[in-house]
């Protein structure tokens, strides 16, 4: 089994995920900004690591330490129940996450030399064009405002991961998420996923699927996965 290092391990699908992992006979360590988390992840049976994404020094000495195999990358940076009141500056706060803090988790992954990236990223940053949309769409890169600062996080992020060689990089592009811990109790406006699925679809691509990007969104209202090269990411068996 692998030694995974999940960056985000409090967030809505990292804690989801990390079960999950355990299940699976993998060794977790989890990042928090918050040493007030660190119980709680050790009641996981997750090794808590306390860092910060932007300090690049210290993200660097805890992944020298833990010697991953796997780095998952579920950071975020959103208010509890994305709260409308709050978006608007989270978003900024998102994107820096997406540019700056994977700048940073990409570079310390090469002195250890992971061998697979996984990370988040989302389903509705798309182009206008024909729906469904495919992995080879173009990206909304002309949008404005607090769209267009989206937008351009999560091509930086995206770039950054599957330019990450040698180790390999999958992206897995959310739809919206829903269930526990997302504040929607059902699907909202589509593309949507279940964070159950999100969080079965991260622990496939540990040994599933070859680098690139994914699309992971519900099929109709089911928990189904819509990539082009669908490799049941999130459909469990």
């Amino acid at each position: 089994m692998s030694r995974v290092f999940l960056a985000g391990a409090t967030g809505v699908v990292g804690r989801q995920l990390v079960p999950l992992l355990h299940e699976a006979g993998h060794s977790v360590w989890g990042t928090t900004r918050s040493r007030g988390n660190s119980e709680f992840l050790r009641g996981l049976g997750v090794e808590p690591v306390v860092v910060d994404v932007f300090e690049a020094d210290a993200l660097a000495r805890a992944i020298s330490n833990a010697r991953p195999d796997i780095v998952i990358h579920q950071l975020t940076n959103l208010p509890k129940n994305l709260d409308p009141a709050k978006m608007g500056d989270a978003l900024a706060r998102n994107a820096r996450v997406r540019d700056e803090g994977t700048r940073n988790l990409v570079a310390a992954i090469r002195h250890v030399r992971a061998h697979r990236l996984i990370a988040q990223s989302i389903a509705w940053a798309y182009a206008p064009g024909a729906t469904p949309y495919g992995e080879d769409d173009p990206l909304d890169l002309a949008a404005e405002g607090l769209r267009g600062t989206s937008v351009r996080g999560v091509a930086s992020l995206e770039r950054q991961v599957l330019d990450a060689s040698p180790t390999e990089g999958l992206v897995l592009r959310y739809g919206r998420l829903y269930g526990p811990g997302t504040g929607a109790e059902g699907p909202t406006a589509a593309p949507t996923l279940h964070v159950d699925a999100a969080a079965y679809a991260a622990l496939r691509a540990i040994d599933h699927g070859r680098p690139g990007i994914f699309n992971i969104a519900d099929s109709s209202g089911s928990r189904h996965c819509l990539c082009r090269h669908c490799l049941n990411l999130c459909c469990r068996d």
